[in-house]
């Protein structure tokens, strides 16, 4: 495969003709145009398939309800291209590993149960009742069950996640690490904190009746593009859209809704933001401290003329804890550390205060540029701080919205997965199958390499994913991966985490969410849950490639009954009828009773949320302000100069791990994914130019060397000392060690780094 690699700035607007362009060249290079354009017309819609891609809610009034990269999605999974036992046996694991991320899952779909042959090098066929039994046999030669470490993926189903943490629970371990450890813990953290859910507190629609909306640290144009609709009619209707993004992102700047005919066929667009700020990475926290410091200044010279104060006290004295303590914090944090953290001037952050003053009904949005620091916790509570004081919860089209990732990450945990299960739900899964199930809490993903890198686990399962790829520190992961007595892959397509397997690895082919999921009662669907805790249904349409593929949760419970047995739990039973565990799911978590009739509800049915009915599950049964002060540092085990702070981040022909092609349109790029975004005057000042490759070198303190060869400087509107580059390339430069406080996330998005110029050309990996 040969990329034209070039470097163009891109001048239209986001989606618009470019998108349809790109949607229709994924669907003609599946090989199966027609499947894939029926396919499109079911996602997203009632007895159709909830989309495999992001997590954003559906309205049910667009006659296609997909965006491009939900399409380029769902014709990567529908592909007519196949892994077989043929490519195994004439493609050793070592050679391999030497192709791109992007060539092992351009090959196609995995189709037949594979075990690793050490001797050979290579994958070999095994049936599905031998790699049960291997699984089994290890499993039950483990000294305990927190040897077993039992990942997920955001992309599994509510009913394979539930049977999931069944087995584990019943084997006797909290040890499930999750995709959300890495990505999105630091909300659910916070916001439990905070308001007493660790969910946002807003619906779809409330972005209709917004006078303002502050997005934080997110690039939806790339990473949620639905959302551009609902930002876009927001602005439209005269919501003011303030950004805080530290790259300037054409879809957080214009719009061309590819649904629209004519926007499509002229360069007529609609603006998003109003105001757009770009502050330094890790400076959010700062910026809306000084947004509460301009808005408490005001507050008092209204109280002092003897005026209403600006602040809901009224919501504030019923509601809230903790106000005195925060005040004191903002008064003593002074102006001249927050520009400085920020990197924002004290005129702009008072600017986008009297924005914020302005609105009646405000939303606070934020993603994983707020998640992926040091800090991230308190960055979530000072965000939920400043919506507290002006009691912008519990009505309409005001509220906190983080916005999940993959399109189930929320229902996973939902559903049970988390290393620290709340005390109700155990107690509510014990009573329900009479067992006593573990409280200890167990393994986050930073946790369970480690404990790998310690030769602590025997067997780690992976529901999904790519955690060679999505983790830190990768020589470090994969070290990790390679130490574990077995490992066992549940996938769809072939990936780098098949590559570092155990001393012995199983790879297990698993159905998509576009296939048909037949069992024994007959057709099953599956259901999810969006970051507007909304649970849909969704029902596969297409003919899976081969009958030795198995759904997710037909593999879950031939794991577990073969390990387990079926004394406690008919474990094929509820595989052969999902209703089966919806019933034990209605039983065992709140909100969900009559889930099966539910499901024919169309659009889904909504979960609730305390804290959006102003009941907060806290303590003190009020909703918390937080007093953090400010970090006084991104690196405090440094004491060094950091030259750069760098991000890592997806391409537009990304999602997650999955790279669907080398061009990052919106940003210019195209046929290559190793360069690095730099300020220009950075770029003059260290006497580098254009186009030159670099090297990039994390400056850390446990004496291991992470660096990165051969990476294009691009020059790019990003404030001076920030660079950003692609994920995974630049996982390596993350430190395992280096996650954020409260949350256990790695801080891929504050990495202190240097730039030296390269000796010599980086290896693309390009076949």
């Amino acid at each position: 495969m040969k990329f034209k690699r070039q470097i163009k700035p891109y001048r239209a607007a986001a989606g618009g003709w470019g998108s349809l362009e790109a949607t229709t060249r994924f669907v003609l290079d599946s090989k199966a145009a027609l499947k894939n354009m029926r396919n499109l017309m079911r996602m997203n819609k009632a007895r159709g398939f909830d989309c495999p891609g992001c997590a954003w809610g559906d309205d049910n009034k667009s006659t296609f309800s997909f965006c491009e990269n939900g399409a380029k999605a769902v014709t990567w999974e529908a592909t007519r291209r196949m892994v077989d036992t043929d490519f195994f046996a004439k493609h050793s694991v070592t050679t391999l590993y030497t192709q791109s991320d992007y060539f092992l899952e351009y090959q196609g779909r995995l189709t037949h149960p594979l075990r690793y042959n050490a001797a050979t090098d290579h994958y070999e066929p095994i049936s599905w009742d031998d790699a049960f039994a291997l699984i089994a046999q290890h499993i039950k030669a483990m000294d305990h069950p927190d040897q077993m470490e039992l990942y997920t993926s955001g992309r599994a189903s509510n009913e394979a996640s539930w049977l999931y943490q069944l087995f584990g629970r019943l084997m006797g371990t909290n040890n499930f690490p999750d995709c959300s450890n890495m990505c999105h813990e630091a909300s659910g953290t916070g916001l439990k904190r905070s308001i007493g859910v660790g969910k946002g507190t807003i619906r779809l629609d409330d972005f209709d009746h917004a006078d303002a909306i502050f997005v934080f640290g997110q690039n939806p144009g790339t990473n949620h593009p639905r959302m551009l609709h609902s930002l876009r009619h927001a602005a439209d209707h005269g919501a003011k859209i303030v950004t805080f993004n530290t790259l300037r992102e054409r879809g957080l700047e214009r719009f061309a809704d590819p649904q629209k005919p004519l926007e499509v066929v002229t360069s007529k667009a609609g603006n998003i933001s109003s105001s757009y700020y770009q502050p330094n990475l890790g400076g959010d926290m700062a910026a809306v401290r000084g947004m509460v410091k301009s808005l408490l200044e005001t507050h008092r010279a209204r109280l002092a003329a003897g005026e209403s104060g600006l602040f809901d006290q009224t919501f504030i004295n019923a509601k809230t804890n903790g106000i005195e303590a925060y005040i004191e914090a903002v008064d003593n944090t002074d102006w001249m550390q927050i520009v400085a953290q920020s990197g924002l001037t004290q005129a702009q952050i008072r600017e986008a205060a009297a924005i914020y003053q302005s609105a009646d009904r405000v939303i606070c949005t934020w993603a994983m540029g707020i998640t992926q620091h040091k800090h991230s916790v308190d960055t979530v509570r000072e965000i939920t701080n400043l919506q507290l004081l002006f009691g912008q919860l519990g009505k309409k089209g005001a509220g906190l919205c983080p916005v999940r990732g993959h399109s189930n990450v929320q229902g996973n945990r939902t559903m049970g997965i988390d290393e620290k299960p709340a005390k109700p739900f155990l107690d509510a899964l014990g009573k329900h199958f009479d067992f006593e199930p573990p409280r200890a809490p167990g393994h986050n993903t930073v946790e369970a390499l480690n404990a790998m890198l310690r030769d602590e686990v025997k067997v780690l399962i992976a529901l999904g994913g790519n955690l060679a790829a999505a983790a830190p520190d990768s020589p470090r992961t994969e070290e990790a991966l390679s130490r574990c007595g077995l490992t066992v892959h549940i996938s769809t397509k072939l990936n780098r985490s098949h590559l570092v397997p155990g001393h012995e690895g199983l790879i297990l082919p698993t159905l998509g969410r576009t296939e048909r999921d037949l069992q024994a009662t007959g057709n099953q669907f599956i259901t999810v849950e969006d970051s507007f805790s909304m649970v849909h249904a969704s029902e596969g349409i297409g003919i899976p490639l081969a009958e030795t593929q198995r759904s997710e949760t037909a593999i879950v419970a031939g794991i577990a009954d073969a390990v387990l047995g079926d004394e406690k739990v008919k474990w094929r039973e509820l595989a052969a009828d999902y209703n089966l565990i919806r019933d034990h799911i209605a039983a065992t978590i709140p909100g969900f009773a009559d889930f099966n009739a539910k499901c024919d509800i169309p659009g889904g049915f909504y979960l609730g949320n305390a804290a959006a009915e102003l009941r907060f599950n806290t303590p003190s049964q009020k909703a918390e302000f937080s007093a953090a002060a400010l970090p006084t540092t991104l690196f405090p085990n440094l004491d060094q100069d950091v030259p750069f702070t760098l991000q890592t981040l997806r391409s537009h022909d990304q999602y997650n791990t999955t790279i669907y092609g080398l061009d990052d349109r919106y940003r210019g790029v195209f046929g290559q994914r190793e360069v690095v975004f730099i300020n220009p005057d950075d770029m003059a000042a260290l006497g580098f130019t254009e186009g030159q490759n670099v090297d990039i070198e994390t400056l850390w303190n446990d004496g291991i060397t992470r660096r990165v060869s051969g990476f294009k400087l691009v020059p790019y509107n990003i404030p001076r000392g920030n660079l950003a580059a692609y994920y995974p390339e630049t996982n390596p430069l993350v430190p395992l060690n280096s996650f954020g406080d409260g949350s256990g996330t790695p801080t891929s998005k504050s990495v202190p780094v240097k730039l030296e110029l390269s000796s010599a050309l980086a290896d693309q990996r390009i076949a």
